[in-house]
């Protein structure tokens, strides 16, 4: 099973990433990306400052099911390997 360090690492690099991949980092005037993950519960809070609000709140959006697809990914990935061959 991952850790919680690698769950948050996992999670933040994933909405990171994403938000970068939409937008030029010049662009982004402010971002904060917060993942917590205790007792196996998972939140993740992204604000995105950019240009064009509305396209902001979708990538922000966007961004937090990135980081909560690549924790899924990661316990598939944990849950494969444990598994007898």
């Amino acid at each position: 099973m991952p850790t919680d360090e690698e769950v948050v690492q996992a999670a933040s690099e994933a909405a990171e990433g994403l938000i970068f991949e939409r937008y030029k980092q010049s662009a982004v005037r402010d971002v904060d990306v917060t993942v917590t993950f205790e007792e196996g519960v998972l939140e993740v809070d992204v604000y995105l400052n950019a240009p064009d609000d509305e396209k902001a709140q979708r990538v922000a959006d966007e961004a937090a099911r990135a980081a909560q697809d690549a924790v899924d990914d990661l316990f598939a990935a944990e849950a494969e390997a444990d598994e007898p061959q």
